[in-house]
């Protein structure tokens, strides 16, 4: 049977251990920029995916997503020591670690919402600025009025 609730309260403590280990005990250059963003555990317990993104140097530099990919794979089994002792489960779970694509997404469907919006701003402009094409009224009530609202054509009267 699996506990959906204990699965989830492990993978948020695996998080925890994660994170503050590398940001005070492993002591890898590589994993300076690394941040643990969701870790997922099996039902059986047995297997965790720790998900990370890498920030760059800078706002220009590009991240070194290798590098650190390389540093955490170094570092597996002493993370994987202090998870056991952190937890106390029976069997400590393997860990596996996945580079978190959920970013770049939300980065990328940024930019098309804001050229979705430039988009919607040049069209909302265009219909401010139109001129109709023809008169401004084109229902000539001027007409109406000579003839007291009836057909001036007698030919079609359909009343015959």
């Amino acid at each position: 049977m699996v506990d959906h609730a204990r699965a989830a309260r492990l993978a948020k403590r695996i998080t925890t251990i994660v994170a503050g280990a590398l940001g005070t005990e492993i002591r890898d250059p590589r994993l300076e920029h690394v941040t643990i963003t969701d870790c997922r555990v099996t039902g059986d317990l047995h297997d965790a995916t720790v998900f990370y993104t890498v920030m760059g140097d800078s706002v220009d530099a590009e991240p070194d997503v290798a590098g650190a990919a390389a540093g955490l794979a170094a570092a597996t089994g002493a993370l994987r020591t202090m998870v056991g002792a952190g937890t106390g489960v029976r069997f400590t779970p393997t860990l596996r670690f996945e580079l978190d694509t959920v970013p770049d997404a939300t980065r990328a469907m940024d930019e098309l919402l804001a050229r979705a919006r430039a988009q919607d701003e040049l069209v909302a402009r265009a219909a401010r600025e139109a001129q109709p094409a023809g008169d401004a009224d084109p229902y000539r009530a001027d007409a109406d009025d000579e003839t007291g609202g009836t057909d001036p054509d007698p030919a079609r009267d359909s009343r015959g």
